[in-house]
């Protein structure tokens, strides 16, 4: 989804989550969107996924496209090496509130 997408989906949908995607060692950010059908879709430019490289640089971003709430979500793979299950979908243990 291209942020001209992102604009035109906001400006006529009211009930989806933006989500902030980080890795932990990373430095980069991604930023998806999951609709009401659980459909995922990465935010793209030129057919790539776009990166952003802080949160201020997002938040301008989501600004620009009328968003104003998103959740944060950092993936840790070392739960998976040591055979914790990963929960990136619950939303009490993996992801924290962000209001821009």
């Amino acid at each position: 989804m291209e942020l001209k997408e992102l604009k035109q989906f906001v400006a006529s949908h009211d009930n989806f989550e933006i989500r902030v995607i980080t890795h932990s060692g990373s430095r980069f950010y991604q930023v998806e969107l999951e609709d009401v059908e659980g459909e995922r879709h990465m935010l793209m430019q030129r057919n790539k996924p776009m990166l952003f490289r802080s949160l201020d640089d997002v938040y301008l971003e989501l600004k620009r496209a009328g968003i104003h709430r998103a959740y944060l979500v950092q993936h840790v793979p070392q739960d998976e090496v040591i055979g914790r299950d990963a929960h990136y979908s619950a939303p009490l243990t993996s992801r924290m509130p962000l209001v821009f």
